[in-house]
Formats: structure tokens, C-alpha cells, sequence
């Protein structure tokens, strides 16, 4: 797998959720902090999302936001003041349990509806990549002519999906979200000139060494073996890699390892022994120690801590 792929598969839980809501006229629901990353798409109609503590961020047709960090916010009907926030309906409450909801006040012919699919991924922040911990609080990509052609098709899709019952739909559905939380990530990454990670893999020499650790981990690397892999001397890599990444290359592997093996954990019955195969130690003792030492339990209690995060959620 590339960096980007599993800097999200070592976070996510379970199953995304989603749900489709209508609203017209005036309106204001508050969703709370989430364990997790939240989205929105809004298929017709327009709306705000206020962040808390951040600026209303106005959203369009076409229009998708990623609040990846699984902040509170609100959507409105239009950017209300910090009374109206106040007194905002629980999405939970409003939204009638996934269903379609009316907006307090009744709309006029005239006015535009709004239809918005509103979603959930479940993630484990405990363990994040810094690719993953880098994303601001809200990811706005508003809708343009030509740009993000694949995000702009998912949308298409789901839109699809979710307006009739076709045959497959309880598939394809989810499996459209996941693809979805990837094109957002990579439509950001692609506009970002701050993120040092998309510096990092913008980085050719960097690059190739983080895609040479991330397609074998447990391969007996060493920092000679990864700077012959990456085409430059030893001191290169080690000068351009902890620059951009954070962390020199060895101690980068074993953190990656070790985070690897925590997703194992959660989502396999596999035993230890194959685990510590995986990622490149040679035997369990020494993954054990190795696990304790960074994550202060070992294997076997963290996997009876998470075996809960295996059960799927609910499309």
C-alpha cells in the first residue's frame, strides 16, 4: 500500500455512516465533537457550517467539507450569531434518526431546499499519522469546473445510490464513502502548500523511502539499505528525511511498525507470532517488549481492550 492509503487504513474502525436530510426555511442543528471525522456534501440547495471556535465556512451545491478531527460544529441556514448557535436543535433530535427532517419554520413556496449528506468514519485517534494529524479542522473544497475530477464522480455516485433503491446499494454505498474520505484528503493535499507531508512526498528522494518502508516493513532495512533503495548517500537521507517527515528514517520504521501491528490487533484474530512476522520482528518476545515499551500494555491486553472496534457500525 502507498503512504497515503495506510496512514488512513491505520486509523479507521468499523464501517462509515451516513445519512440524507432536507431541510427549508430557517434552521440551525448543532452536531457535537465525534471520535472520529465527520463530512458533509450538499446535493441541492445552499447552507453554513460554523466550526467551533473557527469562521463560518459557506457551502454551495456541489460543495464538500471534511471535519477530520471530529470537531463540533453547526449547520444553518444562513451564518447565524453566536445566540442562535446557542440555542441550535441536536442534530440527533432533529434529524429524526437518519431520516428526512422539517425545518423549524415552515418554508414558502419560494424558498430553496437544502439536501445534504451528512456522514461519520470512525477512526482511532489514539494512533494517527502525522499525514492524518496535519489536516486543519474543517476541509472545505468548494465545487469547481474541472477541478477534482474523481471526488466531483463519487459525488455523482452516491447521489445515485442514495436516490432510489437500487440492488447492491448496501455495498456500494459504503465502499463509495471510503473512497470518498480518500479524494478529500487528496484534493487537500493537492491545494496545500503548508502541509510538511505533502512536502514529504512532493520530496523524490524522501518519497521513494517512505514508499520502499510502507510496501515492506518488515524487511531487515537498515539506513544504508534504505538510502541505496532511495539513490543517495546515507547522510542525504537522514538530512532530507527527518526534515520533512519529522523523525529519522530507523525511528520513523518502527513507529510505522509498531502502529501497523496496533491495526492488526484490532481488526485480525491473527496470533502474535504472525503479527510480529508481519511488521519484521523475529519473535514475539521481542514485539512484546517492543509494543509495551511504546504503547505501555501489551499486545494482548490492547487487543481485548479494542476487540469492540471490530464490529462493524451501520451504513
Amino acid at each position: 500500500m502507498d503512504v497515503v492509503s495506510d496512514a488512513i487504513s491505520a486509523v479507521r474502525i468499523g464501517r462509515p455512516s451516513s445519512n440524507r436530510v432536507r431541510a427549508s426555511g430557517s434552521w440551525c442543528a448543532r452536531l457535537a465533537p465525534y471520535d472520529g471525522a465527520g463530512f458533509h456534501i450538499v446535493l441541492e440547495g445552499s447552507c453554513w457550517l460554523l466550526p467551533d471556535g473557527g469562521a463560518p465556512v459557506p457551502l454551495g451545491v456541489g460543495d464538500a467539507v471534511l471535519l477530520p478531527h471530529g470537531a463540533g460544529h453547526v449547520l444553518a441556514d444562513s451564518a447565524v450569531d453566536a445566540e442562535a448557535v446557542a440555542r441550535a436543535v441536536p442534530f440527533e433530535d432533529w434529524s429524526g434518526d437518519g431520516q428526512p427532517f422539517s425545518a423549524p419554520t415552515p418554508a414558502t413556496a419560494d424558498e430553496a431546499r437544502l439536501h445534504v449528506l451528512c456522514g461519520k468514519y470512525r477512526l482511532d485517534h489514539s494512533r494517527v499519522h502525522p499525514l492524518m494529524a496535519e489536516l486543519p479542522q474543517v476541509v472545505h473544497l468548494p465545487h469547481r469546473v474541472g477541478r477534482h475530477p474523481e471526488l466531483r464522480a463519487a459525488i455523482d455516485l452516491l447521489g445515485v445510490e442514495l436516490g432510489g433503491r437500487l440492488p447492491g446499494a448496501g455495498i456500494a454505498v459504503p465502499s463509495l464513502l471510503d473512497l470518498l474520505l480518500v479524494y478529500m484528503i487528496r484534493a487537500w493535499m493537492s491545494g496545500s502548500t503548508a502541509g510538511a507531508w505533502s512536502a514529504a512526498l512532493g520530496d523524490p528522494v524522501v518519497a521513494s523511502a517512505l514508499r520502499a518502508l510502507h510496501a515492506d516493513p518488515a524487511a531487515p532495512w537498515s539506513n544504508d539499505r534504505l538510502a541505496a533503495e532511495a539513490g543517495v548517500s546515507r547522510p542525504t537521507l537522514a538530512r532530507r528525511f527527518t526534515a520533512l517527515v519529522g523523525r529519522p528514517p530507523m525511528a520513523y520504521l518502527t513507529w510505522w511498525r509498531l502502529t501497523r501491528a496496533a491495526h492488526l490487533l484490532r481488526e485480525t484474530t491473527d496470533p502474535l507470532a504472525a503479527i510480529a512476522a508481519r511488521i519484521g520482528y523475529g519473535t514475539p518476545y521481542a514485539f512484546s517488549h517492543a509494543f509495551s515499551r511504546e504503547f505501555g500494555t501489551t499486545p494482548g491486553r490492547y487487543r481485548e481492550g479494542h476487540h469492540g472496534d471490530r464490529a462493524p457500525e451501520p451504513a
